[in-house]
């Protein structure tokens, strides 16, 4: 997507739009961007706090929340999430049942740091017919930490809503830092990652778009997608596979073979 910032009913719409055709086309977990329904770069507190939603009440899960359910799949997307005096970058999960659970992003980047407070919620998962899902949001993908918390938790499919912006140095002949991360973690703990970016500019911060679905070998299976168009990918993920698969050999499982013992 490319959601214009203080346009909340347009991207709202824009995004009821990719999950219908999304759903039109197979899928039963759709991903989405970070703060897809507010737009990401903010003038004040002030104009995120107009921006925001309650989780339980708000504008985007209502309108996410009602999708989900009737179209009978599972929505993860970002909104700016107020709780009380407190803002939150977040991430909802809405299924067929309503909503799900919430996520509240717990590494903040840059200037997020001015408008929302760090997640409280640590990192939960959440159980659906489709598989185990983890949530994190875009800078939590820094951390190997989070994909392994999830993944300990028995998460099988890690969604992430993202908003990329370049990274000094990258060449321009490689994949994204981004996507070496995600393929990365993917490998590293045997599961699936689906992470959503944005595309475009807003107010002169430039997005990467390159979203892409990293299936347990760290290989991707769809994507990475356009660096500056919207664009929906799908893929076909065997989240039972991706459990048998951490067994690597006669001797080693990526997550029995942890030693933290010796990590103090």
């Amino acid at each position: 997507m490319a959601p214009e910032i203080g346009s909340k009913a347009e991207n709202l719409a824009r995004s009821a739009d990719f999950i219908e055709r999304a759903a039109a086309g197979g899928a039963n977990v759709i991903v989405l961007p970070e703060l897809c329904s507010s737009g990401y770069v903010f003038e004040s507190r002030a104009e995120a706090l107009a921006l925001a939603d309650g989780y339980d009440d708000g504008d985007s899960t209502t309108r996410w929340a009602a999708l989900a359910q009737g179209l009978g799949v599972y929505v993860v997307a970002g909104f700016a999430e107020r709780a009380g005096v407190r803002l939150f970058n977040a991430a909802a999960v809405l299924g067929p049942r309503g909503r799900v659970g919430l996520f509240r992003k717990v590494h903040l980047w840059g200037d997020e740091n001015l408008f929302f407070s760090p997640g409280d919620l640590g990192f939960p998962v959440f159980a659906t017919e489709h598989g185990t899902l983890g949530v994190g949001i875009c800078y939590d993908g820094w951390f190997p930490e989070f994909y392994r918390a999830v993944a300990l938790k028995g998460a099988e499919l890690v969604c992430v809503p993202t908003n990329w912006v370049p990274i000094p140095g990258q060449d321009p002949q490689r994949e994204a830092m981004a996507n070496i991360l995600t393929m990365a973690a993917a490998h590293t703990n045997s599961i699936c990652i689906a992470a959503a970016d944005r595309v475009g500019t807003e107010r002169g911060q430039h997005f990467i778009g390159q979203s892409l679905i990293v299936s347990h070998t760290g290989w991707p299976v769809a994507g990475p997608a356009s660096a500056s168009d919207e664009q929906i990918l799908y893929a076909d993920l065997d989240l039972a596979e991706a459990r048998r698969a951490r067994r690597w050999n006669d001797f080693n499982q990526v997550l029995r073979d942890r030693r933290p013992d010796a990590y103090a």
